[in-house]
């Protein structure tokens, strides 16, 4: 689905062509005869608008000619999006600048492309492609240190749970988290290294304007924040499961302890009573109090035998 969009009144307005100064985006679902002829028209590398569909893609940046790309790594829900039972995943979004015209495009629909759709939201300049394409890195991080918030209050959640009664569910729901903190730190810190790659190269020309570069800064200073956020919850996440690991290996000596110092009580009477049960002469078988007396001395000896037991915090 291409939709082709400008700033008319004021408004983020659909338009049926092609204009200068509009934004091009592309969604799902996606028409590959489409792209194509986005393609021809404008003359531009078919790859650059492919790659973004792609999920395996890496973030990057590139020129040819007059054709300026770059692809950016995003987070967004895993709704049934990927086989993956990762919470959340990251996904490529392509920006292509040619000339007066801007194309973004996406392998699924995303928050950070749907809040520039978004009619209530500030509206934003589409002439400055530099200041839009910024605005989409900084829309990026946010998103990213929300989702890691997100991530960080269900750890928390988990963690209470599985100190009082852990579950295999409790378990997988943790590992799906750990998958999504390792998709996060793995494209965040890709996201960093080409953001400080484009600010060393002045890849979107903003040395001389203050303004642009306070803005960067910020970008890149917030992307560390949440790569910091990422491995310190990673680790988190790890001692968490260690734990919880360790708290139910001890649970079971103790539940194996217990059982074995059961069977060890209950082992005396079955001893006693197999002696007396012998085909031979024994003590007490002409009595008529015999098996009273029998019983009074198996469970004396499991009384004594349980006593040293919960004395040495065997039960």
């Amino acid at each position: 689905m291409v939709q082709i969009y400008k700033i008319i009144e004021g408004k983020l307005t659909t338009i049926p062509a092609l204009e200068p100064g509009c934004w091009v985006n592309i969604y799902p679902p996606t028409s590959h005869e489409a792209i194509r002829a986005l393609s021809n028209e404008l003359q531009i590398d078919i790859d650059y608008f492919t790659d973004a569909l792609d999920i395996d893609e890496q973030s990057r940046y590139d020129t040819d000619d007059d054709t300026e790309f770059i692809l950016l790594k995003t987070p967004i829900r895993n709704e049934n999006l990927i086989d993956s039972k990762a919470i959340f995943i990251t996904i490529p979004i392509s920006i292509v600048r040619k000339r007066d015209i801007i194309i973004t495009t996406s392998l699924y629909k995303n928050p950070v492309i749907d809040s520039f759709l978004n009619p209530n939201i500030k509206q934003f300049d589409l002439k400055d492609h530099t200041k839009f394409i910024l605005n989409i890195f900084e829309k990026n991080v946010y998103y990213y240190l929300y989702y890691l918030k997100q991530i960080n209050i269900q750890i928390n959640a988990f963690e209470k749970e599985m100190l009082h009664a852990s579950r295999n569910k409790d378990f997988a729901d943790l590992l799906n988290i750990q998958k999504s903190l390792i998709y996060f730190v793995t494209n965040l810190r890709a996201n960093d290294l080409m953001i400080m790659k484009m600010k060393r190269m002045d890849y979107l020309k903003i040395k001389n304007d203050e303004h642009k570069e306070e803005m960067l800064e910020e970008i890149m200073i917030d992307n560390s924040q949440a790569v910091e956020m990422s491995d310190v919850y990673t680790r988190i996440l790890n001692s968490t499961m260690e734990a919880v690991s360790s708290i139910i290996s001890n649970n079971v000596n103790t539940v194996m302890k217990r059982l074995t110092g059961v069977t060890i009580v209950l082992m005396v009477p079955n001893l006693i009573s197999s002696f007396f049960g012998m085909n031979v002469h024994m003590p007490f078988a002409e009595s008529h109090w015999g098996f009273l007396i029998i019983c009074n001395i198996s469970l004396m000896f499991s009384m004594i035998i349980t006593y040293f037991l919960i004395k040495n915090k065997w039960m």
